[in-house]
């Protein structure tokens, strides 16, 4: 038996076909089309979920299509009763994020820092505008702990806004050569760029198609653009700390989702340089700190 797949369009021009064949009289054939045209409107639910016109009970997955479960009602669900972390809260980020808090990372940082100038309040807030949910997923406390958690990150990876790039960068290309979706460019180095390094061409090219710059072509300007440089490092955390974060699962997850190679004996003495920011900037704030703060 031929299978089609839930493809209702192909279904439908077979049946016609096999009306046509095999009943000649008239009144017949109108009479069945007309009973498979109600019956598509009826069925046709994985058409229409596709335009995320899901029935109560389900989710649209980011691809259009209608379910239940992390696939569809989890990271990325664009309609439904998503399971989203926490429901959205009206923390004013810019209240948190103040100039005192952000001039008092950098000013820990030599003068002649390269990031010095750099890396700026305003660029930041800028580009927040496009993230509605960071920092402001589930109670007051635990926006200011997702707020404390990205600028830890940011200020062990960048030293406290002195880096642009990574140190001795240059030395490491980070290609990725089975990554054909992304290749790379044989004249450019995919090393960490930007407040958390984005690093390897695969994240750089698909940072650029979701923010609108030629990631794989043009990796400096990561180096070059403020607002490009935090929009990146607001990208990587969406997509791969954010989640996990405001769910719950502390402040150690975020470490293995931007350099899991630190955990367990990679690196320890950075993953404790992390969670000292971390810690540091929650004490700053005045919230606790959560459990699970080592991946």
């Amino acid at each position: 038996m031929e299978d089609f797949g839930g493809d209702f369009p192909t279904i439908y021009l077979f049946l016609i076909h096999s009306t046509f064949k095999h009943h000649k009289n008239k009144m017949k054939t109108i009479l069945l089309l007309a009973g498979i045209f109600l019956a598509g409107i009826l069925l046709s639910e994985p058409v229409t979920s596709q335009k995320c016109k899901c029935a109560r009970n389900l989710c649209c997955s980011k691809y259009g299509y209608c379910g239940t479960g992390a696939a569809y009602c989890g990271k990325d669900c664009r309609g439904g009763p998503c399971s989203l972390p926490a429901p959205p809260n009206n923390a004013n980020v810019p209240g948190i994020v103040t100039p005192a808090f952000f001039n008092g990372i950098f000013v820990k940082s030599a003068r002649n820092c390269p990031g010095r100038g750099f890396y700026t309040r305003v660029a930041f807030l800028q580009v927040i505008k496009g993230y509605p949910r960071f920092g402001r997923s589930g109670s007051i406390a635990d926006s200011i702990r997702e707020i404390a958690a990205f600028f830890a990150h940011v200020a062990h990876e960048t030293r406290n806004f002195c880096y642009k790039e990574e140190i001795n960068g240059r030395s490491r290309n980070y290609c990725d050569m089975t990554n054909s979706r992304y290749p790379c460019n044989p004249k450019k180095s995919y090393y960490g760029r930007g407040p958390i390094q984005l690093a390897w061409n695969y994240n750089y090219g698909a940072a650029g198609k979701s923010l609108g710059f030629d990631g794989l072509n043009n990796p400096d300007i990561v180096a070059r653009d403020p607002v490009i440089s935090f929009k990146t490092a607001l990208w990587f955390w969406m997509e791969n700390c954010h989640w996990d974060f405001a769910s719950g699962k502390g402040f150690g997850a975020t470490i293995r989702a931007i350099n899991g190679k630190e955990c367990g004996r990679g690196n320890p003495r950075a993953v404790s340089s992390r969670v000292g920011y971390y810690t540091a900037f929650c004490k700053q704030f005045g919230v606790k700190t959560g459990n699970n703060l080592r991946c």
